[in-house]
């Protein structure tokens, strides 16, 4: 097999990325993206903060960006990192959920160096079957695979379910022997999209317990925690203030991200806040500049203020700055 293409675009796979973060007791940060602006943003906090990162392409940025530009996206970030801002950051550019065979071979045939097949949703033969069939593709090119095991409430992009299902932790250890998966996503009580919990109530504490039982059965293997947003209330009222109707949104205590970044948990996903970062500073510029009529006057400032989240982020939440 020839080189992988990903490696001629500078890119990594996350094999040593988790076995650094593990050993580190800290977590990698996974950022969705899906414009210029996003990426800029992200892989900008990460050279200031000398962050890994894994910039992240669900289906829903596929569909509405188009996969080969995404591509060529990162590797134009990879070169802006390396050239512009003299940083060496391990960058991967991973597809976020990817539900089908094919998707994610063609992900693998376009450069991305890792890959998540998402199986959850079918029975737990299929989808190791699924998962296992993904594997034997891109292990041959050096990709490495996340597979998923329990299914995560909420909705982000085509990814929706009504409730939470446990991962199990008697089932961890035979689906990862029999899939040979590099990396594997649990349900701990996160969740997708902005409203994670209910409004009004406490927010219910991460299910640590099942994440040790897990551990146990799997020691020493890289764990992802999907659904991870913050969902941070200052841009909330951001964008309640000047307009919007985000009325109950609520996320993730930072503190439960951090203890679960010192455990295997060594990749965290965050989406959402970037979104909620980026429409609240646009609604901020509409509101208050309502004849502003030019793209970089209010999508700069929402790229500025994403990057200065995200270098928080990795500073106090995720544990990953000066990692790289």
């Amino acid at each position: 097999m020839s080189e992988a293409l990903y490696k001629k675009l500078g890119l990594v796979n996350t094999r040593e990325m988790f076995k650094k973060a593990m050993e580190g007791k800290y977590a990698i940060p996974a950022y969705n993206f899906n414009n210029m602006e996003q990426l800029q943003a992200i892989v900008g906090a990460c050279a200031e903060s000398g962050s890994p990162v894994i910039i992240q392409v669900s289906s829903g940025a596929r569909k509405y960006a188009n996969q080969t530009l995404l591509r060529y996206m990162a590797e134009g970030a990879v070169q802006m990192v390396r050239n512009d801002l003299k940083s060496n950051i391990p960058i991967c550019l991973h597809l976020d959920h990817g539900d089908t065979f094919e998707l994610c071979k063609s992900c693998i045939e376009t450069g991305f160096s890792s890959v998540m097949i998402d199986g959850s949703a079918h029975p737990y033969e299929e989808n190791i079957a699924l998962t296992k069939k993904v594997v034997e593709f891109a292990h041959p090119f050096d990709v490495t695979v996340e597979g998923e095991l329990g299914v995560l409430a909420g909705i982000e992009d085509d990814v929706k379910a009504e409730q939470h299902t446990y991962t199990d932790p008697k089932q961890v250890e035979d689906f990862v022997k029999r899939t040979g998966v590099d990396s594997l996503a649990i349900s701990i009580g996160t969740s997708h999209g902005a409203y994670k919990f209910k409004p009004g109530q406490p927010v219910p504490p991460l299910r640590f317990d099942i994440l040790k039982e897990i551990e146990k059965k799997l020691p020493g293997f890289p764990i992802v925690l999907h659904g991870a947003s913050s969902v941070p209330q200052e841009y909330v009222e951001m964008v309640n203030k000047f307009g919007g109707a985000m009325k109950g949104a609520v996320g993730v205590p930072e503190e439960q991200l951090r203890e679960a970044a010192k455990s295997a948990v060594c990749k965290i996903n965050i989406d959402s806040d970037g979104r909620l970062v980026v429409t609240g500073v646009i609604r901020k510029v509409f509101a208050e500049k309502p004849a502003e009529f030019d793209p970089r006057k209010y999508l700069g400032p929402a790229r500025d203020e994403l990057k200065k989240l995200l270098v928080h982020k990795n500073q106090n939440v995720l544990g990953s700055a000066g990692r790289a």
